[in-house]
């Protein structure tokens, strides 16, 4: 039975509405070398209605950009590169391959992380490095450069014991302090990825190994979960939440967990919220959490349910695990976090296949126990409006949505199209 989640966190239902959203692509990626292709991360929006993003490739050197798209009074919207990574096309010690999106300071500035590149080689990524944290300062002057330095570059540690291979977004908290995680790295007995957290000073930024996971258990028995491929989510007394591929099961190599790190006198302390899956009939979580002020966590698995992944919320109060599974007519394998909407009292994501087109979907959860597909990719011909977004959408300040696609678009430089950024009006 399909089931669905709102405030009061009763199972009910489900029946799938035909969405009739409005949708838009407000920019088609060109590719290298004069712009980017491939976005793979979410956009973070300012409060003056700007959309910032990364892309995995295009660029300069093909290493990935940095983009600004700024709406004009005529509906269309323009697009600045901020940044190319590896612009001499050599070393890329300034990073390369952005796979997250950007998060904002107080004082405008961004930050974010890149897979490859940065001053280390000693990871075997093969992606020019073993990966970044990086600022993008803001302009002093409107219209001015924005400025690119590298807060941490990974595998510092012997050993890679400090992690590599960052594919998260970041998150930043009141004091200024990033944290985030990296796939690959750290010092458990198998060498899948860390909890890391970067704290500015005078002197520098200073880089900390909150967790590594595969700290417990023995050869590919990781019950603390292994491979954390998203990033975390600050939660209530300083903790953060996560997701983890893999890991999370003392009998066998495990369908992923869900993860809470405690901050404590004698450092962070972790402990499972989820074991071994979303619960019975899900697995292998990819994006990150999300929280409502009911104790109720959000995130999605990407395999079990009908095969096609699904949607689940976990009760931090009774322990209860809620699912929704995807039958492939409605998406499939979806491999971003959720966007909670607590106004309206809705879900919304996006799957990466699927629909009815197989391209993927912008989808909606809300009371009373429905589902809505608002927009399938791939309705235009040649994948003119995108396909397989692998990122969650966000929200816009009228209850719009906004998001990005791999592939599709107008750009015939990529085989299938560089990828778009589009809005859904629901």
């Amino acid at each position: 039975m399909k089931a669905i989640f709102c405030a009061i966190a009763i199972s009910l239902c489900c029946a799938l509405a035909l969405g009739q959203a409005q949708y838009k692509v407000l920019w088609s990626f060109g590719g290298a070398p004069n712009d980017g292709s491939g976005p793979v991360s979410s956009l973070v929006l300012d409060s003056s209605g700007n959309l910032y993003g990364t892309t995995y490739g295009g660029g300069s050197s093909s290493a990935g950009t940095v983009f600004e798209l700024t709406p004009g009074l005529d509906g269309t919207w323009t697009e600045s590169i901020l940044y190319s990574f590896c612009p001499t096309g050599n070393s890329c010690v300034d990073g390369a391959y952005p796979a997250a999106g950007l998060v904002f300071d107080s004082a405008g500035n961004l930050y974010g992380t890149t897979e490859g590149g940065g001053a280390y080689y000693e990871c075997s990524s093969g992606l020019a490095g073993c990966g970044t944290v990086f600022e993008l300062s803001s302009p002093a002057s409107p219209g001015g450069m924005w400025t690119e330095t590298v807060l941490y570059s990974f595998c510092a540690a012997p050993g890679c014991a400090d992690g590599f291979s960052p594919t998260s977004q970041l998150a930043i908290d009141a004091s200024g302090r990033l944290y985030g995680t990296t796939g690959e790295g750290g010092n458990g007995h198998l060498p899948t990825g860390t909890v890391f957290e970067l704290s500015p000073a005078h002197s520098g930024w200073t880089e900390s190994v909150l967790y590594s996971f595969c700290s417990l258990g023995h050869g590919y028995i990781c019950p603390d979960g292994a491979m954390p491929l998203a990033g975390v989510t600050l939660g209530g007394s300083g903790n953060l939440y996560g997701t983890t591929k893999y890991g999370g099961s003392l009998q066998k190599i495990g369908e992923g967990s869900v993860y809470k790190l405690s901050p404590g006198s004698n450092g962070w302390t972790e402990s499972l919220v989820v074991g071994s899956g979303a619960g019975s009939e899900g697995g292998n979580p990819l994006g990150s959490v999300a929280l409502d002020k009911l104790g109720n966590l959000y995130s999605t698995f990407s395999e079990g349910g009908t095969n096609f992944g699904g949607v689940f919320r976990y009760s931090l109060q009774n322990g209860k695990t809620t699912i929704f599974s995807f039958d492939g007519t409605d998406g499939g394998y979806p491999t971003a976090g959720m966007l909670l909407d607590s106004k309206n009292r809705a879900l919304y994501g996006t799957t990466f296949i699927g629909g009815a087109n197989g391209c993927g979907t912008v989808f909606k959860l809300a009371s009373p126990a429905q589902e809505t597909v608002l927009y399938s990719f791939d309705s235009q011909p040649n994948y003119a409006d995108g396909c397989g977004p692998l990122a969650a959408v966000i929200l816009g300040k009228g209850g719009n949505l906004f998001g990005t696609t791999k592939i599709g678009g107008t750009s015939t430089n990529c085989q299938f199209g560089c990828g778009v950024v589009f809005e859904v009006n629901p």
